[in-house]
């Protein structure tokens, strides 16, 4: 069995049986190496991460699928864990783009990875269900055979539009259309979440971190949520933690900072000691 199936077989088994399980999202090989250290079982990328470390805002069109791809084969070859990724849209409206990015996705070594329902236009911020599900059938169908695990994401309580029953008949479309994990971000509360997985088939995901109420893990895993990721939280602390120190250095001309901050040695324990033979 390859490496790749062997991640795929112990991801896939992180969502069987009881409980929840915590998949939190580096942004480059450095934090998953970080995160990996800490003790989780699977790690998913993150577009907003990714895109904020590279100057980017975290919108439409704002990363390319080869920019995201890399970053993931990155990511992918910095650690023994099994990789899921953000996909965002599929990198396209039409169901082939998201055929293709799973291909591609799978080429690079992920295991997993997610495709919303969300154009990225204020105007009109869903496709229609008809294309969303159509969209989740292409990706399925490249996933077939595969050591790959699809979720499927319903966007829209992120896009203003609170209908919790919409988004229910969407995930049940993406469950039938092929999607092994659903997603829902931004539901307001725990009894939206409990009615949600109750309401569907297959393992649900909750995003924590990105805005209140933050519920626990045990909380999710008590009304039946599976996985619990973390989106751009993680890298979104990190700049808070430089604007921190960067403010007492302008500020007030201290470095305090320092007592905080994880030491170089320890650091440097995690990362990779190969050395390059050429390095021009």
């Amino acid at each position: 069995m390859s490496d790749q199936h062997e991640k795929f077989e112990q991801f896939k088994a992180l969502h069987m049986g009881e409980g929840s399980f915590v998949m939190p999202n580096p942004w480059d090989a450095g934090s998953a190496r970080l995160l990996q250290s800490i003790g989780f079982q699977a790690l998913a990328t993150t577009s907003a991460g990714y895109a904020f470390a590279s100057g980017k805002r975290d919108s439409e069109a704002g990363l390319s699928r080869r920019e995201v791809l890399d970053n993931a084969a990155e990511i992918v070859l910095a650690t023994p864990l099994p990789v899921s990724a953000d996909l965002e849209d599929g990198f396209g409206a039409a169901p082939e783009d998201c055929n293709e990015t799973i291909r591609q996705a799978i080429g690079v070594g992920l295991v997993g990875g997610s495709i919303e329902d969300a154009t990225g236009k204020a105007s009109d911020p869903l496709f229609s269900l008809d294309l969303a599900t159509d969209r989740v059938r292409a990706a399925a169908e490249a996933c077939r055979g595969q050591p790959f695990l699809l979720t499927a994401r319903a966007e829209g309580f992120l896009w203003g539009r609170h209908d919790l029953d919409d988004v229910i008949r969407r995930l049940q479309a993406f469950s039938e259309a092929g999607a092994d994990v659903l997603y829902a971000p931004g539901l307001p509360d725990l009894a939206s979440i409990e009615t949600l997985c109750r309401e569907v088939d297959k393992p649900v995901n909750v995003v924590m971190g990105l805005k209140e109420p933050f519920f626990a893990v045990s909380e999710l895993a008590a009304v039946g949520v599976r996985r619990v990721s973390v989106g751009g939280s993680f890298a979104r602390a990190a700049f808070g933690a430089v604007r921190r120190a960067a403010l007492e250095v302008f500020e007030q001309g201290t470095f305090g900072y320092a007592h905080d901050a994880m030491p170089g040695a320890e650091i440097a324990a995690l990362m990779s000691d190969t050395h390059k033979t050429e390095r021009t």
